[in-house]
């Protein structure tokens, strides 16, 4: 590895650190201009002004500003959240207990979405102009203007309530056989993947039509090498970084879609977390849920980065 390489690669480390501790001082100031107050919620609106005040003291929530904030931050730092203000409970606990939910959706999401995509996408760039990539074209465009939502919903009436092949609801007790879980997951799985494959598929497919453009391709095509060897041994090594991108932007997807699917489906996953903890004014829980999106975000956009940056000839040999 070059030092070039080695360069751009803590480069892009430093700018995702950077940009996430940016993240944070916009999460907290967000937070804090939230309407309505914790302590009246926790007390109820027949509590005191004095019982109010009392409680928003041994909250730490009439500190300043400014020391709210460096305490919370160097808490995150330590790997201390901080306390739920509903529950009592650590924060890092109650985001464990809903991340690793989160993560199982998102892993099966991405084991099923990713190699359909590409396969989609490269087929498509291959035949480009023909039958085939033009019926991926229009279901890929009319599956892309579908928001989550209503795909959700939709699977729903179809597969909850008419065929009555799913739960409408994604709950997974603790005695669940492997079956029972897939049936649990089906809707959400689907309903995410419809969404990743159809951004995947058109970013893959453009990635790997502009490498079919490269000079180095009609060299190949025209020693004779067969379509196949063109695109296993020339374009798509070349398109890496380009697909590993297209994968990283296409997953990140996830992250927005996932707040709707695991509402609508009721699945306990860190983003149910979040919305129930904005309902409920739990600001420590929907900080450090916001600030773990934010990460895993910046970690798909940094990975990709490195791995174009891995995979590029060029800075290779620099």
């Amino acid at each position: 590895m070059s030092r070039r390489m080695l360069t751009m690669i803590a480069g892009r480390v430093l700018v995702a650190a950077a940009t996430l501790l940016f993240v944070s001082v916009v999460v907290f100031g967000a937070t804090q201009l939230l309407p309505g107050d914790v302590a009246q919620a926790i007390l109820g609106q027949s509590a005191t002004p004095e019982a109010v005040a009392g409680l928003r003291q041994a909250l730490g929530l009439d500190a300043p500003a400014l020391q709210r904030f460096a305490t919370w931050l160097g808490g995150l730092l330590t790997g201390n959240a901080g306390v739920s203000l509903v529950s009592h409970q650590p924060v890092g606990n109650l985001i464990w207990a809903r991340l690793s939910s989160s993560l199982i959706l998102a892993g099966i999401v991405t084991a099923i979405s990713v190699p359909v995509a590409l396969t989609l996408g490269i087929t498509a760039a291959v035949w480009r102009g023909s039958a085939y990539d033009r019926a991926v074209g229009i279901l890929t465009i009319a599956a892309v203007s579908i928001p989550e939502f209503l795909v959700a919903t939709l699977a729903v009436l179809v597969f909850a309530v008419h065929l009555h092949w799913l739960p409408a609801l994604s709950f997974v007790p603790r005695s669940a056989t492997p079956l029972e879980f897939l049936r649990a997951v089906a809707m959400p799985v689907m309903s995410l993947s419809f969404v990743v494959v159809t951004q995947m598929v058109r970013m893959t497919r453009a990635a790997v039509i502009e490498a079919m453009k490269a000079p180095y391709v009609e060299m190949a095509a025209l020693k004779g090498a067969s379509p196949a060897r063109v695109v296993l041994r020339h374009v798509l090594p070349n398109t890496v970084g380009a697909i590993a991108n297209a994968v990283a932007l296409s997953l990140s997807y996830l992250l927005g879609g996932v707040i709707i699917v695991e509402t609508i489906f009721n699945y306990p996953g860190i983003a149910k977390l979040m919305v129930d903890s904005v309902s409920m004014r739990d600001m420590p829980v929907v900080q450090a849920c916001a600030i773990v999106f934010c990460a895993v975000y910046l970690l798909l956009v940094t990975t990709a980065d490195i791995v174009a940056i891995l995979s590029n000839p060029r800075l290779r040999h620099a």
